[in-house]
This record gives C-alpha cells, sequence and structure tokens, in this order.
C-alpha cells in the first residue's frame, strides 16, 4: 500500500524537463531534414513539399486501483468449505501525444515560396550583422540594373562582374560601419532608405564613391531611397529586385553533388559550367556531398533515390549557410486567415 501511495504523486512536473529537450531535438532534426530533402527534390526538378509542425501536446495519465476481499464458497452460514482472502491490484500508465501538422499547400505555398522575400527582411538580416555580401548574394537578384549569376535549369546567365565587386565593396563599408539603413513609415508602408555616413579615413570614402558609381548615384548626397523593382527613377533610388524563397531554392541546389550517371541519363538537369565558372570568385553556398553509405556522423542526411546526400559536420561554412537558409524561411509570411488550412492531427498512442 506504502509503494502504490507513493505512485500516486504527480507526473506532470517530472515530464516537462525531458518532453521539452526531446521533443525540440526531434522537430529540429526533422526540420533539418526536410529542407535537405527539398533542396534535393529541387535539384531533381521533383515537388518540395513542406509540413509544419502547428503544435505538440502531450497527455499523461496514471491511475491504480487497491481491492481488498474474502472469496468463499459456502454451503450453510456455519460451515464454510472454502475461505480465503483476496487481495488485488491494478495500474495504467498512458501518454497520448498529439502532434498537428499543417501542410503548405495553395495560396500558402504560393505566398511563401513564390513572392519575393520583403526588402525589410534582407535589410533586418543586414542590420542584425549577417555579412553584405552573403545576405545580397543569396537573397537580391538584381540591384540597380547590375545582375547576379543564375545557376538553375529555370534560366541561367552570367553575373554582371560589376555585382561582384559591387559586394565586395559592400561587405567592406558595413564592416567599418560606413553606412546605416532607415525606416520610416508612412501611411502603413515602411520606407527604407540607405544613409552614407561621412568619412575621415580615405580608403573607406574611396569605397563609397566607388559604391555611388557602380549604382549610378548622385555623388552629392548621402541618403538614398530604397524601391522594389530593376530599374531606378532617377538618381537618388535604389532599385532593388529580390529573390522569392523558391530562386533561393534553386541556386543552394545547383551546388548539390549529383551521380554523373543521373545526369548523363538525363534524371537531373546539368549546371552550365561556363556560368557556373563566372561565381568562382566566391565559395560555393553549400556542399552536398552523396555516397550509396550512409554517412557516419553528418551534419545533416537523408536518403533519396537510393543514395544518401549529406553535409559534413565539418563543413562549417555549409552549416551556415544552411542555417542562413532556414532563419530565411522564416522571415517569409506563412499565416493567411482568409483561407482554410488543412489540418492534419496525428494522436500517437
Amino acid at each position: 500500500m506504502l509503494i502504490l501511495l507513493c505512485g500516486c504523486t504527480a507526473v506532470g512536473p517530472n515530464t516537462i524537463e525531458r518532453d521539452r529537450f526531446d521533443y525540440v531535438a526531434a522537430i529540429s532534426e526533422s526540420w533539418k531534414r526536410q529542407t535537405l530533402l527539398n533542396l534535393i527534390k529541387t535539384r531533381y526538378i521533383d515537388a518540395p513539399v513542406f509540413l509544419d509542425i502547428a503544435s505538440v501536446i502531450n497527455q499523461y495519465s496514471m491511475e491504480h486501483e487497491l481491492n481488498l476481499g474474502v472469496e468463499g464458497e459456502f454451503y450453510n452460514r456455519s460451515d464454510p468449505s472454502f475461505v480465503s482472502p483476496r487481495i488485488g491490484t491494478s495500474g495504467r500508465y498512458a501518454d497520448r501525444p498529439t502532434i498537428t501538422y499543417n501542410p503548405l499547400m495553395g495560396q500558402k505555398f504560393a505566398r511563401s515560396l513564390m513572392r519575393p522575400i520583403p526588402l525589410a527582411a534582407i535589410f533586418t538580416l543586414l542590420e542584425s550583422g549577417y555579412p553584405a555580401d552573403t545576405v545580397m548574394r543569396i537573397c537580391i537578384q538584381n540591384i540597380q540594373g547590375l545582375q547576379n549569376c543564375r545557376n538553375s535549369f529555370i534560366g541561367a546567365q552570367k553575373a554582371d562582374p560589376a555585382f561582384y565587386e559591387l559586394l565586395d565593396l559592400l561587405r567592406k563599408l558595413k564592416d567599418s560601419d560606413a553606412f546605416t539603413l532607415r525606416t520610416q513609415r508612412t501611411g502603413g508602408r515602411a520606407n527604407i532608405s540607405l544613409f552614407f555616413k561621412p568619412q575621415a579615413d580615405a580608403a573607406t570614402a574611396g569605397h563609397s564613391r566607388r559604391v555611388r558609381q557602380l549604382l549610378d548615384l548622385d555623388e552629392m548626397r548621402q541618403e538614398f531611397r530604397i524601391v522594389r523593382g530593376s530599374v531606378a527613377l532617377n538618381n537618388q533610388e535604389i532599385a532593388i529586385l529580390s529573390r522569392s524563397i523558391m530562386q533561393v531554392m534553386l541556386e543552394y541546389a545547383a551546388f548539390i553533388d549529383v551521380p554523373p550517371a543521373d545526369i548523363s541519363e538525363g534524371r537531373v538537369y546539368a549546371i552550365d559550367q561556363e556560368i557556373a565558372q563566372t561565381d568562382r570568385q566566391l565559395p560555393p553556398l553549400i556542399r552536398v556531398r552523396n555516397s550509396v553509405d550512409e554517412p557516419e556522423r553528418p551534419y545533416v542526411a537523408v536518403p533519396y533515390r537510393d543514395r544518401w546526400f549529406w553535409i559534413d559536420d565539418r563543413d562549417i561554412h555549409s552549416k551556415a549557410l544552411f542555417y542562413f537558409l532556414m532563419v530565411l524561411f522564416s522571415f517569409t509570411e506563412r499565416d493567411d486567415s482568409n483561407q482554410a488550412t488543412p489540418i492534419i492531427s496525428v494522436p500517437t498512442n
């Protein structure tokens, strides 16, 4: 009875630490695997599928029952033929997690993956400390008419040489804190402007002048309005055309290593080497390797088409850029109150 009474203590508090760490680890790993799998499917011109985890609800119950009694056969009240005490116990423990999934499809898919990344989100990444050349190389397709490189089956093209020069200059200026971003809200809209700080350092001032020349900006002006598009109306604006998440995925997918047989047999598109060589001024966005056997201790690995695709845990650059892609997903709007979203709830018993 003492043991049973001790078992009646609450089980809820003891499960908090275990559940939080276990579910966080499982959700994090599944998010990485889903992202890598969709990159590989994009490389193979296969439809990417995203399944968001909307909620995780776990229910615990513990029940104990103790029965005491006497059983026997009585022929008459004074002469029992068999009498014995009976003690019985029973218990039940139940763990009922319910996980809810939201498929990304329809208008949500189009809005989240096909719409250009908001410029405010891109400059938020810059302000948070991400290198300017990395952010703009991944997120920007066109700035003031200077085209970024494209490595995809949709339409491959070389980058303008001045685009890479601009990236390098912006990185140097950002590292020197030579420019800042200003945001003003007018009529519910955020207007972003780029402000070049006056510089006493000759080298930094030279970089600032060169940026103005590349972007065809007014050299006497310090502040320039940033607008969405590929062409500016005057030399006091900076027109930027951002990529969509799908375009970013195509660029990442171009750096996935695939078996040569899949290319020769037409199972996967080939990368235009002439265009790819122009992008060698910067390191590859990501290195995803493949092998027949499952790799040991990878950063992330997924099976696809009878092979394993994986990122080496010692490849710091690929891990950092892969993490950046996952952060970029968080900046895309995924909610739509006007659209009924299919929800799948799976009780795991």
